[in-house]
């Protein structure tokens, strides 16, 4: 790069992130937190967002914001890690089982009343 040649910023990566902290769960430093970073709504508890951070700094941080407030929930993160590959994974708690379990075998049986 010639010294007249203007600098290239780091490219901003694309993340998204999953949130549920419960019913009794403080919102507002997570909100805030996403308002700072113009993050944009994906439907109910989802939102994306771009980043010049990293999946791991990006990681330290959200963890830090959700833990200062004493709440305790779950994360899933979703973005390029190091090496450059996409990948997700909850960065605080983990799988429930999910609201739809059971469905398929109530449908299989077809017992009429």
């Amino acid at each position: 790069m010639s010294p007249s040649s203007p600098k290239q910023l780091p490219k901003a990566n694309r993340f998204w992130l999953s949130y549920d902290l419960g019913l009794q769960g403080d919102y507002g430093p997570l909100y805030t937190w996403l308002d700072k970073i113009q993050a944009r709504e994906c439907g109910d508890s989802v939102a994306t967002f771009t980043s010049n951070k990293t999946r791991e700094q990006l990681k330290k941080e959200l963890i830090g914001v959700v833990q200062s407030t004493g709440s305790s929930g779950r994360l899933y993160l979703i973005g390029k890690n190091s090496a450059g590959k996409i990948v997700g994974g909850f960065i605080l708690g983990g799988r429930k089982r999910p609201s739809w379990s059971g469905f398929a075998q109530d449908m299989e049986t077809g017992e009429e009343e």
